[in-house]
């Protein structure tokens, strides 16, 4: 069965840091509901969304996985999301796909520094807030609580309350059992804090609650409910035990009866247009509309095709109709329609705005392909997401001499799959590099080239992205010259080399007067400064940040021709590179890292040992420290296992690219004479 109407359908991606129970939070929903007949365990290796074999191997979930379970006449998708940070790009394009964001944090744990990155990303999304475990040993809900609101504000407040010894959950909001003894606070607290929290956006319920006092029902809170959602204005919490069922029943009442359906929920960000041309455009959960849908996940099979799991915005999409893909012209046919449990596929005849589904063996999508049925929904696409950058990377080199393309072909599959892998080549190596978010994340995309493809692979560290630029202005005149019989080669290049700011890459003028370079040249010249710019001067890493001038030249009527002004060229700028100062840029990256205050000499000296300098401080919490820092990037090998091992694993961290900045004399010194011997060497 499926649903029928936009109304009947709630959809929620179930995120949180790593180890919070989304996959068993899932189990417990779908057994309460009768979507299972028992429940699976991580241990055993038998969840329903968790049915990748390396995902069984490590105990945690690698990919989005989608369910259903149908809950009071209504229709819920939930996607079981990837906690662990090297796996964001793996998660977050769930959250295109839903109305809410049900966030997960373990009440013995609480609020980690990935679960604050995760509510970020879900801004603009309705929030609601699952604490998990009440019932295990060293569980602390009311300080889980507490710190969800330093973290994310008041507007984060109980709907339900844990019994003293989380073996149930007491109502605060349908029907509250105002006696019950609860862990912490009291049920009337809780109840009056929501439903002040609610009517505070409807002057007019406010009016009627100020005169009826406590007996505003559930129905009358409905339209401010969910307008509270949407502004962020409210973050419901209730509490949980997928252990035990104890509050599971009741975050499925809250489900299908609060969270907001696809028309209640903000609108999707689809933009009309490119860059600065493009423009909002409004998109509706109507099933009477053209069809408009994206697809958030692919997954890539090499037995199987390509799957591409979609979310319908706007329509009736029917097995068997055609679609157009983006602004392609030929249209593709959706043959196979298809319903997801897990890994369990159905087909199924048609879906609704608002629908969540699948498309089987659907080789021309891609991630963020958006599909519709009518030219009126070309140069439709959504708001870019905003993706951590890898910063981790691997140089791959295949055992056999032929698999390059093999390669080629299945990390471009890959990069789809996972919006946070990069793919790019290492030119002074000749290598291929993959770069992700952390040495799992690796580790994990190169296991499944090798079981996937079938690729053996050996790995190397990449080499450091140096830059180069220059501290001064110079100019230099090159005349390039060959005769050897019949035509020759003549080109004669004066030019200007300038400093930009940091960060302003590279600017190409032409101010050459009366016609000493010929213009149909000018082409040639300009190549000529790219290939100098790309070998260095220095080191042999790529120049940046300057203005090259061309002021002056020569040309002869016979012998002139393209190669002659790209010879010419690129020996002139090699040529002022020389004069002007040349510096060698290093990469920093910066470290946020989270950890015990006992633990601050240990990180302090663990960054001066690696170049980095500690940039501020702050306690999120008490007893907890954070530092900020910058460290050269061609420190940071084996960084994350040293500090695994440092805090035994008692630390949260994120690594972001920062700036580049000038590298000691000594490392500027090393790479030149490195380069210069190899150069000899090729010679």
């Amino acid at each position: 069965m499926s649903p029928q109407s936009p109304h009947d359908i709630r959809n929620l991606a179930l995120i949180g840091a790593a180890g919070t129970g989304k996959t068993m939070l899932l189990e417990a929903l779908l057994l309460a509901a009768g979507g299972l007949t028992s429940a699976g365990s991580i241990e055993g290796g038998d969840t329903l969304s968790d049915f990748d074999p390396h995902e069984k191997q490590l105990g945690h979930s690698l990919y989005a996985s989608l369910a259903h379970v149908e809950w009071g006449q209504r229709w819920i998708n939930l996607i079981d999301t990837p906690g662990t940070a090297d796996f964001l790009g793996r998660a977050l394009p769930a959250l295109a796909a839903v109305e809410t964001a049900a966030v997960c944090v373990d009440a013995s744990t609480g609020v980690q520094m990935s679960t604050q990155r995760l509510m970020a990303h879900a801004q603009g999304l309705c929030r609601l807030v699952i604490v998990t475990r009440i019932d295990a040993s060293g569980s602390r809900p009311a300080e889980t609580l507490a710190a969800l609101q330093h973290a994310f504000g008041k507007v984060c407040l109980p709907i339900n309350l844990p019994a003293p010894d989380g073996s149930r959950v007491i109502d605060c909001f349908f029907s509250p059992e105002y006696e019950a003894r609860t862990a912490f606070s009291s049920v009337l607290e809780a109840h009056d804090a929501m439903i002040d929290q609610v009517v505070e956006l409807d002057e007019a319920l406010m009016e009627v609650y100020l005169d009826q006092g406590q007996s505003l029902n559930p129905e009358q809170l409905h339209a401010p409910f969910e307008q509270a959602l949407r502004e962020g204005h409210l973050i419901p919490v209730c509490f949980t035990s997928a252990r035990s069922g104890a509050g599971i029943r009741e975050l499925l009442d809250i489900i299908a009866q609060l969270m907001p359906d696809p028309t209640e929920g903000n609108p999707p960000a689809f933009l009309k247009g490119e860059g600065e041309d493009a423009r909002p455009v409004p998109v509706s959960a109507d099933p009477q509309g053209h069809v408009l849908a994206h697809v958030f996940q692919v997954a890539n099979d090499p037995y199987r095709g390509k799957l591409a799991i979609f979310r319908l915005h706007q329509g009736r999409l029917q097995a068997g109709a055609s679609l157009f893909v983006g602004d392609q012209r030929k249209p593709m046919k959706a043959a196979h329609l298809l319903r997801l449990q897990g890994r369990q596929q159905a087909e199924i005849t048609s879906c609704v705005a608002g629908d969540i589904c699948a498309l089987a063996r659907a080789e021309d999508l891609h991630r963020d392909a958006v599909l519709h049925d009518s030219h009126d929904e070309d140069n439709h696409h959504l708001r870019p997401a905003a993706y951590p950058s890898p910063i981790a990377g691997v140089a791959l080199m295949p055992h056999k001499a032929g698999d390059e393309q093999k390669l080629a072909e299945a990390l471009h599959q890959l990069r789809d799959e996972d919006a946070c892998l990069a793919v790019e080549f290492d030119a002074q190596a000749r290598r291929t590099v993959l770069r992700g978010l952390g040495d799992q994340h690796l580790r994990t995309a190169i296991e499944q080239l090798q079981r996937r493809w079938s690729i053996g692979l050996d790995t190397a560290p990449p080499t450091v992205p140096y830059r180069e630029t220059i501290a001064a202005g110079a100019e230099a005149r090159y005349r390039h010259k060959k005769q050897s019989g019949g035509a020759g080669q003549f080109g004669e290049v004066a030019l200007r080399v300038e400093p930009l700011a940091r960060g302003e890459g590279f600017e190409f003028q032409d101010a050459v007067k009366g016609g000493a370079i010929p213009g149909q040249f000018m082409g040639a010249v300009e190549k000529g400064v790219r290939q100098a710019l790309a070998e260095g001067a220095l080191a042999g890493f790529p120049v940046h940040d300057l203005r090259v001038v061309v002021l002056d030249g020569k040309h002869h009527s016979v012998d002139s021709n393209e190669i002659s002004f790209v010879s010419a060229a690129r020996q002139a700028v090699l040529q002022a590179l020389a004069e002007a100062r040349p510096l060698l840029l290093e990469p920093l990256v910066s470290v946020v890292i989270r950890a015990a205050e006992g633990h601050f000499g240990t990180l302090s000296g663990e960054f001066s040992s690696r170049r980095g300098r500690v940039v501020s401080t702050d306690s999120p919490r008490s007893g907890w420290v954070e530092i900020s820092a910058q460290v050269p990037l061609a420190e940071m090998e084996g960084f994350e296992m040293r500090i695994k091992s440092l805090l035994a694993g008692d630390s949260d961290f994120t690594i972001a690219p920062d700036h580049y900045e000038p590298a000691p004399a000594d490392v500027q010194q090393r790479l030149a004479r490195e380069w210069g011997a190899r150069s000899r060497a090729g010679s």
